[in-house]
């Protein structure tokens, strides 16, 4: 099942009445829980074959509300701030991986010159390598990921300035 057929499924059960979503086909499974309105959460994927890995758990919240002074609510502060220069961000959901292979020279590092259109990481999801190229050229002036941590869709990858 591809990303964004996953995607529209999500979209589908957060803003129906239905609590929970299940789907079987060739190349898996796929089970949606929607925990309350402002959730909805991936349970699992389960590949045909046992060797494929369960999928990781996106989940989506509201933000945190605090009482401020007198009563009022108020959203509770950003957890960063935000990065300047032009962000690269996650074209999908998958685990980030700086290189080709492991113990491989890495596409781009902080301080290298990038041109647009250059591979600058890979994202692996659902078992395919995905080369994620660079939208802008500039030079690397922050990773914002761990070599094969996940990711989100939007989640930003790369800075460059």
């Amino acid at each position: 099942m591809d990303l964004r057929k996953l995607k529209t499924l999500i979209d589908l059960v957060s803003e129906s009445n239905i609590s929970e979503l299940e789907i079987t086909e060739a190349e898996g499974k796929v089970r949606i829980v929607k925990s309350d309105p402002a959730a909805a959460q991936l349970a699992s994927y389960a590949a045909h074959a046992a060797a494929m890995p369960v999928a990781p758990v996106l989940a989506m919240a509201a933000p945190a509300v605090a009482a401020g002074p007198g009563g009022a609510a108020a959203t509770a502060p950003a957890a960063a701030p935000a990065e300047t220069g032009h962000v690269v961000k996650s074209p999908m959901v998958g685990t980030f991986y700086r290189a080709a292979s492991p113990g491989a020279k890495p596409f781009a590092d902080v301080g290298g010159s990038i041109k647009e259109g250059e591979p600058i990481c890979i994202i692996e999801a659902m078992k395919i390598m995905n080369e994620i190229e660079a939208d802008k050229s500039g030079t690397i002036t922050r990773i914002l990921c761990e070599n094969g941590q996940a990711v989100e869709f939007g989640q930003p990858l790369f800075v460059i300035e």
